[in-house]
């Protein structure tokens, strides 16, 4: 098992999801400039089906495009947000009385740059709501949605100094492919194909104080989007819950019958749950040994053999089988190639 001094175990997303990122952005920027983004970023080579990217990636690609293009929203809007724009929005929220009225500011400043959409904030008795509202028929690009959407998400919850939970996180698009991508991203439920792409959060929320100062506003834009693009919060999804759990346990042994009584259900009960999910316990433990094995072989910290005696293998060759099953090549080209 790794030890305590290793980095975290994030878990990676499939490359499918950058798709729509990428797609705007082949028509954004320079080739040559795009080529180069990728390869600092690593991702010039992580073009199979099965390909991973990790946190790291997305923090270091949106950092290079975001300066690289002069646009923070990097080609997802149909105008684009020049630099500086985040941190005025960062300066207008951080001033407000209440989270409320913070959520209420960012609205505000959208409305002023957005020419596809307005940004409706909504609230009653019982909660608050982002509401993405088309101005023409525009299809949606869903990164972007998601990104705004995750980006309201984050500065609220900086502004409260701790990760929010939401109640619900709803996309006007059909559910994608890569849907098992989001419980990584979102604390809550994410419903597809809704009437409109919108954030919900509780109303008694909105009385929270959203005082920054000006060292940790510039702290949070330096670092974004590090401490908000991917949730810390794993109760909402019950893959992620079980993920915590074989993490935790000795050299990844965890088995369903334990996992299960830790949850406080049976195993099949547990098994029917996951199976609602579109997963079982041996895909997520399956997922979780490959999220250690990108960290280690990017890394470089390590052997191959190593990591394979890390995540409970035999044999470096049933590590190498393994792998190249999960995301497409061999642990050792994996490597050399930087995906």
């Amino acid at each position: 098992m790794p030890s305590i001094s290793d980095p975290p175990v994030l878990p990676t997303v499939s490359r499918a999801l950058l798709e729509d990122w990428l797609t705007s952005l082949r028509t954004h920027c320079d080739p040559r400039q795009l080529k180069d983004f990728l390869n600092q970023t690593r991702l010039s080579a992580a073009v199979q089906p099965r390909a991973r990217v990790t946190h790291d990636q997305i923090v270091k690609l949106y950092q290079l495009v975001a300066i690289g293009t002069g646009d923070e929203m990097m080609g997802l809007w149909s105008r684009p947000i020049r630099t500086g724009a985040l941190k005025h929005l960062c300066a207008s929220v951080r001033g407000a009385s209440s989270l409320s009225a913070a959520l209420f500011r960012f609205t505000t400043f959208w409305n002023l740059l957005l020419d596809d959409y307005s940004l409706d904030f909504r609230t009653d008795a019982d909660q608050m709501q982002l509401i993405l509202v088309p101005r023409n028929d525009a299809t949606p690009q869903r990164f972007g949605h998601m990104l705004l959407i995750k980006l309201a998400h984050g500065i609220a919850s900086w502004l409260a100094g701790h990760e929010l939970p939401l109640r619900r996180v709803s996309f006007v698009f059909a559910r994608p492919e890569f849907a098992e991508d989001y419980p990584v991203l979102f604390p809550a439920p994410v419903h597809f194909g809704q009437p409109a792409s919108a954030i919900t959060f509780d109303a008694k929320l909105g009385n929270l104080a959203a005082s920054r100062s000006e060292s940790e506003m510039q702290d949070f834009l330096v670092r974004a989007p590090r401490d908000w693009i991917f949730t810390n919060l794993r109760e909402h999804a019950l893959p992620l819950r079980v993920r915590e759990l074989i993490l935790l346990s000795d050299r990844l042994d965890c088995s369903l019958t334990n996992a299960a009584g830790m949850l406080g259900m049976t195993p099949r009960t547990l098994m029917r749950r996951l199976d609602s999910d579109a997963t079982s316990f041996q895909a997520i433990k399956n997922g979780l040994r490959r999220d250690i094995a990108i960290r280690d072989l990017m890394s470089g910290s390590k052997s191959i053999e190593a990591i394979a005696q890390d995540i409970g293998f035999a044999s470096p060759a049933n590590f190498h089988r393994a792998f190249k099953h999960w995301v497409g090549a061999t642990p050792g080209a994996y490597r050399r190639s930087g995906a």
